[in-house]
């Protein structure tokens, strides 16, 4: 790898028609969409995804769909997380083999109570790796109910040489990033925080080279990241201080079905359906949401306009 990645990241949504099935041509859109955004990479089959809602059929549709669409024009991230070491491998290969530039994993999990052990978690992520052959990002997310320390963390990388890559999303995301860090050295390639980035001016401080977050406001959000890294960090605070009032409404509000909302608004798809048991959006919550995003006016409010 010449380069390490870095930057803006954001999950694509998975659109689907109002009586749920994929919508392939409103993938397309929010591709094009997301490109357009500006952004250093795109995240596909990632919980903001649905992922949990998809069939094994689907999400091999959606990966031919996704990385046709891309065409090379940026990375693609895709995430493989499942409990079965088999099924996770033969997920990350099939990427690999599409053209992904890095898998993204949860550690083994099932339900509440099904977990794996260190030793497991390990063999987990280097049979993987043996099989696709790229980068990986450990995703540690609440949603797994694994709680894996940063020392613990640092022992996969070294066991694993392929797991570069570190979407942290815990509460304490940046003094558990600033911990992995120092303790990881060279074997944290790549540093990332996640959850809408709802907290990354804290995780840049602690030393974040990269963000996921959706797809709803990445062309406002890459602008703190670049005058964060470039030593504005003035700047960067006041620029994320003018779209934090939506960042925290889709992350307290909303969920997934915020960049949906904003994405039927502007055009860029027809639906903003999500699959049941999810529900959607109250309403009331949904005019918030396009009052705070109408104050900021991200590209995906208009690009389909």
């Amino acid at each position: 790898m010449a380069q390490p990645y870095t930057g803006m990241y954001p999950i694509a949504p998975t659109p689907f028609h109002d009586n749920g099935d994929l919508d392939l041509d409103g993938m397309r859109r929010v591709i094009d969409c997301m490109v357009d955004q500006g952004v250093d990479g795109i995240c596909i089959l990632a919980n903001f995804s649905e992922q949990f809602l998809l069939t094994d059929d689907e999400r091999s549709i959606l990966l031919a769909t996704c990385m046709e669409q891309v065409a090379g024009r940026v990375p693609v991230i895709v995430t493989c997380s499942h409990f079965s070491t088999r099924i996770a491998a033969a997920r990350s290969k099939a990427a690999a083999e599409a053209g992904a530039a890095m898998i993204m994993l949860m550690p083994p999990y099932h339900g509440a109570t099904l977990r794996a052990d260190e030793s497991a978690v390990i063999e987990h992520f280097a049979r993987i790796a043996d099989a696709c052959g790229i980068p990986l990002m450990l995703q540690d997310a609440p949603l797994s109910g694994v709680t894996l320390s940063a020392a613990a963390m640092v022992r996969i990388a070294e066991a694993v040489p392929l797991m570069q890559y570190y979407k942290i999303e815990c509460p304490g995301a940046a003094a558990k990033l600033r911990t992995l860090i120092a303790l990881g050295g060279q074997a944290i390639v790549g540093p990332f925080d996640g959850e809408e980035s709802i907290t990354l001016m804290a995780d840049l401080d602690a030393g974040a080279t990269g963000t996921m977050a959706s797809a709803l406001l990445p062309d406002l959000i890459r602008p703190v990241v670049i005058a964060h890294r470039e030593g504005r960090r003035d700047e960067a605070r006041q620029l994320y201080a003018r779209i934090l009032p939506l960042i925290n409404y889709e992350n307290r509000q909303c969920g997934l079905r915020a960049c949906k909302a904003v994405m039927m608004e502007g055009g860029v798809i027809r639906s903003d359906a999500v699959r049941h048991p999810l529900e959607p959006l109250h309403p009331a919550t949904r005019a918030g949401l396009l009052e705070l995003a109408r104050e900021v006016q991200p590209l995906a409010l208009t690009w389909g306009r």
